[in-house]
């Protein structure tokens, strides 16, 4: 068996696109959530769910797994983050590996990243097929506006 990627290197060492794998890495971004001391889903158990604060301007209590890059929000301090994980996204390999990120060999290592990125282009692909959507609709609305044929479009 080879030797885990993670388990030998510093957090400096470890590639940035690997650093999320760390339970530390994903403790510190929560560094504005709002439920820190008597609650489910403090830093420390959404970073274990595999959970990583991602906040924006208008909601501040946005968590993304690093992993499925499943998205939550609106939580409340009674909310057990693995539960919610696996509500929302049962089919997480990050959530439902028996052992932990530091025991794995490489090969399972690498079995599972390969998996995360297969996620997140999965991801960035949807993403961009709904901007190009939304940019058709536009282009649609300005051609109806014209007084253009839109059957030919069709």
């Amino acid at each position: 068996m080879l030797k885990a990627p993670l388990a030998s290197l510093g957090d400096s060492e470890i590639p940035e696109q690997w650093r999320l794998y760390l339970l530390d890495s994903r403790i510190r971004t929560y560094s504005n959530w709002p439920f820190i001391e008597g609650c489910a889903c403090t830093p420390a158990r959404m970073a274990a769910a595999g959970f990583i604060h991602c906040p924006s301007e208008n909601s501040p209590d946005v968590a993304q797994c690093f992993f499925c890059f499943k998205e939550l929000e609106g939580w409340e301090p009674d909310d057990d983050p693995m539960e919610e994980h696996k509500k929302h996204s049962s089919g997480c390999a990050f959530i439902n590996i028996k052992k932990k990120i530091e025991n794995l060999s490489q090969n399972e290592f690498l079995k599972l990243d390969k998996e995360r990125l297969k996620n997140e282009t999965q991801k960035k692909v949807m993403q961009k097929i709904d901007q190009f959507q939304e940019a058709a609709k536009q282009v649609r609305s300005s051609i109806q506006k014209m007084g253009l044929d839109m059957s030919a479009l069709e």
